[in-house]
């Protein structure tokens, strides 16, 4: 690391951060040491184009053993017929649906990203939104729920080839079934991101998108305390509506194989095999009865932490939680969602700021911010913890511009991240 000096202080550095504040980042996890250290191997080295037993380049059996783990793992996991395990990402899953199942400029329907959803569904700076024709359903004003008899009724005049629900800042269960039936009403695909709960879905704590969507994507970090990278899966693979058949045998191909392809070489080349290493490791983790315990701790610890919130007088989208997420509207105490990150960083809590439904505030302002509890829960804290949090909280954003208050804040958060230590196996 000699001449690497630089690189070597900054993970330090990072190393550092984890350990002496408290994530809160909804989106962001621990993984575990088996974790890291299959996605720090040799596999980084071997490049795999294809899938196992069908790739364009030799030397491939013992990865091919690592992928065909992973997918093994991911489909008991999430009680699925088809798992894809290469994507790079979550977004780039998406697009590998979206390849599969829309020709440009196809109208789709996708929750509002202000609302909630995604900038891979319909966000005009995003692929989604330039590619494909996008109509976006929003939550209730009153409820900050989605509002079904809305969704039909944008359904019906806009006629979508196909309908995403779940999202990345909305804080209730996905109500699959209901998304369901709006989608048969139109005859539209129904496509589920379950980047968010997909932990919580392994678990059987959040409903699973099976039977009712025809295909799901997911992250594998957040909730599922994976590496970063993404995945497609469907509960049953089934003939593709295009009859779309194989060009020597005339066969009609399966919509596995059409999503096989639209993955690569559609939109990627070779996969990180590291990263699927990663992935099998933490799906056989998830399949342990521990996790189950681990996701109703999760759970738990965001119910608490949205109750005491609540009770301190802030306004939380939809009135609370059903998952690992809340998100606070900071409009009644008059503080945005970019100064009460700062602040809260300041403080050692990291959170992100985030658009609140009907938000009049622009994305890099916002009037709200977004925290959740998946990385407090995998260092061990609990409803106490969250009390105690919660409270530190408050006494930043109610004091924001007072320097002493929150150095006082940044003491009691150390004070809390030092029962709870953070890979000490790493010096």
């Amino acid at each position: 690391m000699k001449n690497n000096l630089d690189i070597y202080n900054a993970i330090k550095e990072e190393l550092q951060r984890e350990r002496e504040t408290l994530e809160m980042i909804a989106s962001e996890n621990f993984t575990s040491k088996a974790v890291l250290d299959v996605v720090g191997s040799i596999l980084t080295n071997k490049y795999a184009e294809g899938y196992p037993a069908k790739r364009y380049y030799g030397g491939c059996e013992a990865v091919d053993k690592v992928e065909n783990i992973a997918r093994s793992a991911g489909r008991d996991l999430f009680n699925s017929e088809y798992i894809n395990v290469q994507p790079h990402s979550g977004s780039q899953a998406n697009m590998a649906v979206f390849l599969t199942f829309l020709n440009l400029g196809d109208t789709v329907m996708g929750l509002n990203l202000s609302h909630g959803g995604h900038l891979t569904h319909g966000s005009h700076v995003n692929f989604s939104g330039k590619l494909y024709n996008f109509v976006s359903y929003n939550v209730d004003r009153d409820t900050g729920r989605v509002d079904f008899d809305e969704i039909l009724k944008i359904a019906k005049k806009n006629k979508p080839k196909m309908i995403i629900c779940g999202g990345s800042a909305y804080p209730r269960f996905v109500e699959f079934e209901k998304f369901k039936e709006v989608a048969n009403e139109v005859g539209a695909f129904l496509m589920a991101d379950i980047a968010h709960p997909s932990g919580l879905i392994a678990a059987g704590i959040h409903p699973s998108p099976w039977p009712y969507c025809d295909i799901a994507t997911s992250t594998t970090h957040k909730t599922l305390r994976g590496p970063r990278g993404g995945i497609i899966m469907a509960g049953k693979d089934f003939v593709n509506p295009w009859n779309i058949v194989a060009p020597k045998s005339g066969r009609v191909k399966n919509i596995s194989e059409l999503l096989d392809s639209s993955v690569m070489p559609g939109i990627q080349g070779g996969p990180l095999m590291h990263v699927i290493a990663g992935k099998a490791v933490a799906f056989r983790e998830a399949l342990d009865e521990n996790f189950k315990d681990y996701c109703k701790k999760i759970v738990s610890n965001a119910k608490t932490l949205a109750k005491s919130l609540s009770d301190m007088g802030y306004n939380l989208v939809s009135g609370g939680t059903d998952t690992h997420l809340v998100l606070i509207d900071l409009s009644n105490k008059g503080i945005t969602g970019k100064l009460a990150e700062i602040r809260l960083e300041q403080a050692g809590i990291t959170t992100n700021k985030n658009m609140v439904p009907y938000d009049s505030k622009s994305p890099m302002i916002t009037s709200g911010i977004r925290i959740g509890t998946p990385a407090l829960t995998t260092r061990g804290m609990g409803d106490n913890e969250m009390v105690q949090i919660s409270e530190i909280i408050d006494k930043v954003l109610m004091n924001i511009e007072n320097e002493t208050i929150i150095n006082s804040a940044l003491n009691d958060v150390k004070k809390i991240c030092a029962k709870f230590p953070l890979y000490p196996h790493i010096s």
